[in-house]
């Protein structure tokens, strides 16, 4: 399918031909044959950073866009808020690799506001394409302190003696729906979450996964300059099972 843009008049969104105004707030989520992960929660993310800096009617633009949304095949929606406008974005999922290969950003953090998803969607994905130089698929920022704290576009995740790790709330970091749901999934399978501060080196030799919400979980199999290998997948195909499990109706 071609990309479809809709812009919503408060009370209705109408297709437009064109629409390319700065993001303020996004957010994403794949939908396949009508069933989408925890709409709900990327539905929460996008209001509560919307609500922020506007008071167009939330309720009644995403009631429309569930409207438009195909119930056959896969598309990844777009929710925007740009321009002060609400913007629908239906688009075909981008293809993707099953496995990763990381690699350290090699410059300062220089996001405008990590912890909101849209303003530095551009600069994430001009990062990722830089980490391709080095052949890699995505980039890991660092703090200034030097530990890990996500992915240009994505969260990472680590396990080590069956406990699952992220990064702590000393980073700014997006909140992470998926990182959300993998925590979940881990409790609810009698395993220990917990997050702390790590640099790049600690993770040596650990089984390592990248998230997102078009990709779900994708093990890391190279980390291009961590110094050493990355460890081997004991828990992945659990996880990845579980997660599609997660979606439900529209």
């Amino acid at each position: 399918m071609a990309e479809t843009t809709y812009v919503f008049d408060g009370n209705h969104l109408h297709l437009v031909d064109v629409y390319e105004h700065p993001i303020q707030v996004a957010d994403s989520f794949l939908v396949s044959d009508g069933r989408v992960r925890s709409f709900d929660k990327h539905k929460n993310r996008f209001n509560s950073s919307t609500e922020k800096i506007s008071t167009l009617d939330l309720e009644t633009f995403w009631g429309e866009v569930i409207k438009l949304i195909p119930r056959e095949g896969q598309v990844f929606p777009r929710i925007e808020l740009s321009g002060d406008n609400l913007v629908l974005r239906l688009r075909e999922p981008a293809e993707f690799k099953s496995s990763v290969a990381l690699w350290t950003a090699d410059e300062a953090d220089s996001r405008v506001d990590p912890t909101t998803k849209g303003p530095d969607l551009a600069y994430g994905a001009s990062l990722r394409r830089k980490s391709n130089l080095f052949g890699a698929d995505e980039a890991i920022f660092l703090s200034p302190e030097g530990y890990v704290v996500e992915g240009a576009l994505s969260s990472l995740v680590w396990w080590q003696n069956d406990v699952l790790y992220a990064p702590d709330d000393t980073t700014r970091w997006l909140p992470s729906v998926t990182r959300m749901d993998v925590f979940e999934l881990a409790n609810q399978a009698g395993y220990d979450t917990q997050t702390t501060q790590v640099e790049p080196s600690d993770l040596i030799g650990l089984e390592l996964w990248l998230l997102s919400s078009l990709s779900g979980i994708r093990p890391v199999v190279e980390w291009v300059n961590l110094g050493g290998n990355v460890g081997p997948q004991k828990h992945l195909e659990s996880f990845q099972r579980r997660l599609k499990l997660m979606a439900s109706e529209l």
